[in-house]
Order: C-alpha cells, then structure tokens, then sequence
C-alpha cells in the first residue's frame, strides 16, 4: 500500500514528514498519467508542479489561505490532495470532475479559472478584502511565466505593488505556456533563471556594507543607496523589486525542501512577495518531458508508448493550417498572428514556412487583434487564429480598432460550438452573438471543411473585417477542392426544396438539418434545408422566400438562442412584415455549458436529429389542428 492510498484529505496529507513527500510525488504522476491516458486533459502542466503543490499544501492551510491558480489547467494535484481523489477517475468527464478549478466543485476552489492572467487580480482583491475584514490568512496566487506575459497580469502587478499589501505570488516558470514563450518577460525571466549573482548578490551586498559602522540615519541612508547601486550593477534586472516586491528565487520547483523553506520566509514578510520557482514541464514521465507541447492538452493515449490514435478525417484546425499557407503563397500581403497558441490554432506549417510573415504576441489577445489592425492600415492582410473563447477577452480590440475602422482583418475563430471535456470556461458558444451586433463585420460558418477552404478564400480576399467560426475536432470527411474560389457575400445556398417547413442552418448544423430532413421525407413531410453560411449579413431573400412558401422555419446553430444565428432570422421576419410566421429556434439555452463529451452535451441540450425532427412533426400537428378548427363568424 503506497503513501496515496492513505490519503483522502489534507488533513492526512498534513501528517505526513517532509522526507515522505517525494515519494508521494512519483505516486501523484503515477496516478496523473494513467488517468489522463484514458480521459486526456492536461498532462505536462499536472506533472510540472507536483512538488510544488505539495509544498503549497504543507505550509499554507487552505480553505482558510487562499491559493488561486492562473489557469487552473495544472490543479489535478490540488484536486486530489483536497478531498476529490476517489472522483478523479472521473476527471473531465460528463457529470464528472471538472479539469479546472470550480468554486461549485469543492471550497478549496476559491476562485474559478480557465483563462489566462487572472490570478494576480484576483488574490489582490482577497488581500484586500481580508484587510477590510480584519482577518489574517495568505492569499497565493500560482501563474506561470506565459500567463506573466498577459497585459493583466501586469495591470494587476502594477497596483499590488503600489498598495504594498500582503500577498505571495508564486512564479512557476518552465519557460513555456502551450508552445515555448516568447517576448521580452520570456528573456528577462531567462536571465534570472542563467543570472549566478542573482540568489546570492542583494545579501552578500547587504552583508558587506552593514560592516560599515552606522553614525546615524544619514549614513544608513546613503548604505541603502549604495547597496540599491551595486545591486543594480550586479543583477540582471530588478523587476520585480522595483514594482514593490520582494522577490526569493529563483529556486528549484521539484526540491521540496527549498520549497518548504522559501514558503515560510514569504509568510513572514509584510508586503507583496514574488516566488520564483524554476520547473520542468511533463517532469517525471518521459514522453511528455521530450515533447511538452504535444502533452500541454491531450486525447486518450497509450500510458507506456504515449502515441495517440490517429484521427481518420482531417481536422478542421489541420484544413485552416494547409489553406492559409496555400493562400500566403499566393499573396504575399498576407501574416498570420497567434496568442501563444501556434500548434493549437495549426499555425506550425505557417510559421515555419513563413518565419517572417508569422507573430506570437503570447498569451495577450487583446494586443494580437490590435497588432493586426495596425498591419492592416499599412496594407497587409492579417489573419489572427484565435479559439472562439478567447476571442472574448478582445472584444473591444474587435469592436474600436478594426470594424470602426474597416480594417482587413480576417478573424479565424477555432473551436466555435460546443468543445467538450474543456467545460464552462472554454465552450465557443457565446461568439455568434457578441459579434453579430458589430457593425462593418462580416460573419460566416461552414458547413464542412471543403467549404470551410473556400470561406477562408472569401475572407482573405474581402476588403473590411471578416470572421469565419468553425468547430473543434473532424469534419464530415468530404472530398476537398483543389481550386479555391470566393463565396458571394451573404449568399445562402439551398440544398434541399420543399414546401412543408425549413430548416434554415448554420455551421456544424447543417449536416444535422440535412438528416432530419431525409427522415421527414419518409414520414410525409418536406423540409427545405437552407445552409445559410453566412450569420451577417444573412440572405434576406432567400429566407424571407421560404418563410413565405412554408409559413414555418426552424432555425438550427450551435450557439446560444439569446442574439445568435436564429435571432438574427427573427429580426429579419419581423423588419420585413412576416412576424406571422412561425420559427421554431434549436440552439442552446441561456446557461453555462458545461464539461463532457460533445455528443453527450448535444443530447442533454436537443441539439440532434431527433429534435429537429419532433419539432418539425409538432409544427405539422399544429398546422394540421388549425386548419380543423371551425371558423368564428362575426
């Protein structure tokens, strides 16, 4: 029996000997690699910080001290250690635990995270609280050296710094966020990881002129200036320090006892503490420490080989990834920008193609968009690969500085829908609403990745602001074109005719639409299917032409009902005098998605055939009793 099976709680955990912790530790990753070998999740991030989260329990007791983890996709340990081990088989599965932390899930949870940059904010707000409140406990904040490069985390830097409170900000610094990290925090964080001086050089000066005898506060005075001069010569850089902090490090993330030791000093000080712990990505399993970006977030693999099944259709990030290094081929206005995310987004084949047609601004959306526009006034045609949720932390980047101003910029937004085991903080579902108001914006989804090619062709070719939104995962495996040429702007297209009702689609739903089609044909009723491929602006006569023919539309997209895709189909009817007729709207419900595989989430929420079929068979019924009801007559 190991040190784990004994463990169900903190509390047993906290009973342990430091000297029993490492062996704890190999059991962790024992434990991490065969359960994310058949759930997949975040695998190098977890097996990064085992001896670091040991250590963060050992000497801090939360709940009452507060540990926020930026991100929170390294927060299996902590799950474990904090009453959830026997539901970690569960991990990222419908209904079970979530791969981030959730204030709904557990106490130890305070504060709810999935994107990037947030905790050093966060903890600042409990230090304060905590101040107002006249209480005493710790807040910590863990965030890795990628999330440091988010403007955020300056901002919140910034002001902890300023207002000099109590916190303790841990640094766990791998040198990586997905992908290896780029910008100048990467290089100024590399030198004090090289920097031999560093650790040792403010004591040793501090030793050396405290030998000095003091006469009175003005030659103290002057020994702090002196030592302030000679740190500055000796040190390479003083960030932190300068913005308030009292900075410990850097030490080594996977030695316990150095951890143990660094913690109780940060306790101590009365003021902003900055920890800067050094460790090694994937540590402790092989394949995952050879290749951390390939483990960063992973499907199912094999535990010994760590090969991952092959997919059999192409993806929809793999066709984005091919198209855009056809389409920079041919135009050489064309850049492709990324937030940290190179292989997530496909950019790899790009950027090694195009070394100079290529930005990684890191984990900073809000900067990349920007960025884009300013590339966009002087010509050039950016193209910024972004997942859908991400998007949403540059929304007034989208709005201000490139639709106000029409700029050619061609927003590809990855995992647009439902994502699956990745949860509430990382569903695409928000995105057709938040820009369908913008003005100046195009907004299209295809139906499947052949059409995905040809949409990618319309939007680098379109002269304003153009987002295209796709799905996470596979297509539907049709054959590709080989030719690429321009969609009409706002041009629906009709698949299927019929009389009876339409099913007027959007995206990944079309497919669905076509099915329930062919299983209404069999039971009498004829559905036309409309792939409306564009959400703005819509084809207006195309719709209205069938609302007028059937009398009855069903609108179908992945996205939320509240201002999305069917909405817009909505307002349109009622702008053109047709608000009599009948739209039924298949979308998800005004809630929170939350995390499992996506065929489960469909069916909890009706997005399949089956529905789209009992709702266009109900509007039959409903026809059917009208035209039976006797007339009134007056």
């Amino acid at each position: 029996m190991g040190l784990l099976d004994g463990i169900s709680h903190l509390t047993d955990f906290r009973a342990l000997n430091p000297d029993q912790l490492d062996e704890l530790a190999a059991e962790l990753r024992e434990l991490i690699v065969s359960t994310v070998a058949r759930t997949g999740g975040h695998l190098a991030p977890n097996l990064g910080v085992v001896e670091l989260t040991l250590a963060l329990h050992y000497v801090f007791r939360a709940p009452q001290d507060r540990i926020v983890w930026d991100v929170g996709h390294q927060s299996y340990v902590h799950k474990i250690l904090t009453g959830r081990k026997h539901k970690f088989h569960t991990l990222r599965q419908f209904e079970g635990l979530s791969g981030f932390p959730n204030r709904n899930e557990s106490e130890f949870d305070c504060f709810g995270t999935g994107h990037s940059s947030t905790s050093i904010s966060a903890v600042l707000g409990m230090a304060l609280a905590r101040d107002l409140n006249g209480e005493d406990r710790n807040v910590v904040a863990v965030i890795g050296d990628g999330a440091l490069s988010g403007g955020m985390a300056f901002e919140a830097l910034n002001q902890a710094g300023h207002l000099g409170r109590r916190l303790i900000i841990v640094l766990n610094d791998n040198e990586m966020s997905i992908a290896k990290n780029v910008g100048a925090m990467a290089r100024y964080l590399s030198r004090l990881r090289t920097d031999p001086m560093y650790s040792r050089s403010k004591d040793e000066v501090e030793s050396l002129l405290r030998r000095i005898p003091a006469i009175g506060p003005r030659v103290l005075g002057w020994i702090e200036r002196v030592k302030d001069s000679l740190k500055y010569l000796l040190v390479a850089g003083m960030l932190f320090e300068e913005l308030g902090f009292t900075y410990l490090g850097p030490i080594d993330g996977h030695n316990i006892p150095a951890m143990l030791s660094v913690f109780r000093q940060a306790q101590a000080v009365e003021g902003p503490v900055v920890v800067h712990v050094l460790t090694k990505k994937g540590k402790g399993y092989a394949p995952a420490e050879m290749n951390p970006d390939k483990f960063h977030g992973v499907g199912p693999f094999d535990p010994v080989t760590g090969e991952t099944p092959v997919a059999a259709r192409i993806s929809f990030t793999e066709v984005f990834g091919r198209t855009v290094v056809r389409l920079a081929e041919e135009d050489d206005r064309l850049l492709a920008i990324t937030a940290a995310m190179t292989s997530g987004t496909g950019l790899g084949p790009f950027a090694r193609r195009f070394p100079q047609r290529f930005f990684d601004v890191g984990i900073a959306e809000q900067h990349a968009v920007t960025l884009a526009a300013g590339l966009a006034v002087e010509g050039y045609r950016p193209v910024v690969a972004v997942y859908s949720t991400f998007l949403q932390r540059a929304y007034d980047q989208v709005l201000h500085d490139v639709c106000l101003q029409k700029l050619p910029v061609v927003f590809a937004l990855d995992r647009g829908g439902i994502v699956g085991e990745d949860g509430v903080t990382h569903q695409g579902v928000f995105d057709l609403s938040f820009l369908r108001p913008i003005p100046n914006l195009v907004l299209m989804a295809p139906k499947d990745e052949n059409e995905f090619q040809h949409m990618l062709k319309t939007a680098v070719e379109h002269d304003g602001p153009i987002a295209v939104r796709y799905p996470r995962g596979t297509g539907t495996g049709c054959a590709l074109d080989q030719d690429l040429a321009p969609l009409p702007i706002g041009r629906a297209q009709v698949l299927r005719e019929g009389d009876d009702i339409a099913l007027i689609a959007i995206g990944n739903m079309v497919p669905m639409a076509v099915k329930a089609a062919e299983i209404l044909a069999g039971r009498g009723i004829e559905a036309a299917v409309v792939n409306a491929r564009f959400v703005k602006p819509l084809d207006e006569k195309c719709i209205c032409h069938y609302a007028r023919r059937t009398g009855r539309l069903i609108t179908l997209e992945e996205n939320v009902i509240a201002g999305g895709f069917g909405s817009a189909v909505q307002e349109l009817l009622a702008g053109k005098g047709l608000s009599d007729v009948r739209v039924q709207l298949i979308g998800l419900p005004d809630v929170f998605v939350e995390h499992g595989a996506p065929h489960l989430l469909r069916a909890k929420y009706g997005l399949t055939v089956d529905r789209v079929v009992s709702t266009a068979e109900g509007e039959k019924r409903k026809r059917a009793r009208l035209k039976l009801a006797p007339r009134v007559l007056r």
